[in-house]
C-alpha cells in the first residue's frame, strides 16, 4: 500500500484519538454497522480530499466498512493530524497522503496520488479535487459517477462550474443539508474557531471588539460564541437581509472600513477573496489580531499585507507578526488558514457525527440513483436529513411529538377554514 505521511510510529496515539472521537459519534457508528452488513459501496473506488482529523477517520472507516476502495488526501496543508493519518494507514488499512505543514507542491502531489486512484466517487472539502480532475484529467470525467461537497466555499465553486458548463458529473451539496450547515457550521465553527483563536494567541476575549466578517451560519455561530465570552461583537456583511438579522440579533453592523479602525480581533468567515485588504490593515489598531475560518486563506490579503510591512517574523507557534512600514503591528493567526484546524482540533466529534452521517448516507443514495443524475449540483434529499436528525435525537435520549390522525388529515386538506 502506497502512502505519504509524517511518521508511522504515531499510529497508536492516532488510534486512541480516533476511538475517543468515535465515542461521541453514535449516528455514524450505527451507519457503519449497517454498511458492514449490506456493503452498499462495494466495487466502487473513492478518493476523498478532506481535513484529516479523528472525526474524518471515522467517516473513512464507515465508507470502507461499506465496501469502498478508499484513498484520502488533505484538503488543507495545516489541518492534518499526523497521528490520525498514521493510524488510518497502520490500523485501518486506508492509504493517506497528508502531512501537516506540507508546502503547496506537496499538497498537489498528494492530490494527484488520490486522483491516480481513478475514483468512481469523490469527496471534497473546498472542491479542489473536482477542480483538478475537470482541468487536468479528462479521461476520468466519465468514470466519476458522483461527488460530495462539504463546504460553502466548495458549493459556490461547483455552482460556478455548472454555470460555465464545465461540470462533467453529478455533485451533491452536502454542505447545504440542514443537519450539516445548521449544526456543523453554526455550533461547530462557532466553538472551534474561538478555541483556535484562544489557543493561538492566549488572548482574553472579554471586553475586546471582536469583528466577524460574514453572517452566514458560520458567522452566526462565531458571533454568538464571541458574545458569550464577553466580547463586543461587530458584524460586517454585504447581504442586506443577513445584515438585518445580525442587527436584530443584537450585534453592531457596519462596513469593514469602519470596523477595521476599532476592532481588536478579526475573523473572516465569508468564502470570498480579500475581505480584509490593505486599506483595512493600514487603519487597524497597533497589535490587532487577524484570523480566518473560511475554507481558503484568500479571505485575508496576505500578499498585500507583506508589501506594506517592513518585517515578518514568527512570535508564537501560530502567530506571525507583520510590522508595517508605519511602525504598527498586525498579528496573523494560523497563516490565515482555517484557525479552528490550524491551531485547534476542528469541530467537536458530536457535531461532525451529523455531518459525516449525511456524507455517508448521501454517498449511498447517489450510487443508488446514479443513472438518474446528470452533471448538476444536487441538494441532499430531505429524508436523509430527517433520518440523521431522528437518529441523533434518539442517541441524546430526546423524544418529540407525533401528529395525531386528525392533525395529519387537517394538514393534508383545504376545506376547513375560519
Amino acid at each position: 500500500m502506497k502512502y505519504d505521511i509524517k511518521d508511522i510510529k504515531l499510529a497508536d496515539k492516532g488510534k486512541s484519538r480516533i476511538e475517543w472521537a468515535d465515542n461521541d459519534m453514535p449516528v455514524l457508528r450505527q451507519i457503519r454497522e449497517r454498511f458492514q452488513k449490506q456493503q452498499p459501496l462495494k466495487g466502487y473506488k473513492m478518493s476523498a480530499c478532506l481535513h484529516v482529523t479523528a472525526e474524518t477517520a471515522n467517516l473513512m472507516r464507515t465508507l470502507k466498512a461499506g465496501g469502498a476502495d478508499l484513498v484520502l488526501c488533505a484538503s488543507n496543508p495545516l489541518s492534518t493530524q499526523d497521528d490520525v493519518a498514521a493510524a488510518l494507514v497502520k490500523h485501518y488499512g486506508i492509504p493517506v497522503f497528508a502531512i501537516t505543514g506540507e508546502d503547496n507542491k506537496t499538497y498537489y502531489k498528494h492530490m494527484e496520488a488520490a486522483i491516480k486512484h481513478e475514483p468512481n466517487v469523490t469527496m471534497d472539502d473546498g472542491a479542489d479535487l473536482v477542480s483538478e480532475i475537470l482541468k487536468k484529467y479528462p479521461k476520468l470525467h466519465d468514470k466519476v459517477v458522483a461527488s460530495m461537497e462539504e463546504t460553502t466555499t466548495g458549493v459556490i465553486r461547483l455552482k460556478a462550474m455548472e454555470t460555465d458548463d464545465v461540470l462533467k458529473f453529478p455533485v451533491v451539496a452536502v454542505n447545504d443539508a440542514q443537519c450539516k450547515h445548521f449544526f456543523d457550521n453554526r455550533y461547530g465553527t462557532g466553538q472551534s474557531t474561538i478555541d483556535g483563536i484562544v489557543r493561538a494567541s492566549d488572548v482574553l476575549l472579554a471586553g475586546k471588539n471582536f469583528v466577524v466578517a460574514g453572517y452566514g451560519w458560520c458567522g452566526r455561530g462565531l458571533a454568538d460564541r464571541a458574545r458569550g465570552m464577553g466580547s463586543n461583537v461587530i458584524v460586517t456583511e454585504i447581504d442586506p437581509v443577513r445584515a438585518m438579522q445580525a442587527a436584530m440579533d443584537g450585534f453592531r453592523v457596519m462596513p469593514m472600513e469602519d470596523a477595521a479602525k476599532i476592532g481588536d480581533i478579526f475573523c473572516t468567515v465569508t468564502g470570498n477573496i480579500n475581505v480584509l485588504d490593505v486599506k483595512h490593515f493600514r487603519v487597524m489598531k497597533d497589535g490587532a489580531l487577524v484570523s480566518n475560518s473560511g475554507h481558503f486563506n484568500v479571505e485575508i490579503n496576505l500578499k498585500g499585507l507583506k508589501q506594506i510591512s517592513r518585517s515578518v517574523k514568527q512570535v508564537r507557534e501560530f502567530v506571525q507578526e507583520y510590522k508595517l512600514k508605519s511602525g504598527k503591528i498586525v498579528y496573523i493567526l494560523g497563516e490565515g488558514r482555517l484557525i479552528n484546524l490550524a491551531a485547534a482540533e476542528g469541530h467537536p466529534a458530536s457535531v461532525m457525527d451529523m455531518s459525516f452521517a449525511v456524507q455517508a448516507l448521501t454517498t449511498e443514495w447517489a450510487l443508488k440513483n446514479q443513472k438518474k443524475l446528470g452533471a448538476h449540483v444536487y441538494s441532499v434529499p430531505t429524508d436523509i436529513d430527517t433520518k440523521v436528525a431522528t437518529l441523533k435525537l434518539r442517541s441524546m435520549g430526546i423524544q418529540i411529538q407525533k401528529l395525531t390522525a386528525e392533525q395529519k388529515k387537517y394538514l393534508s386538506s383545504w376545506e376547513m377554514g375560519t
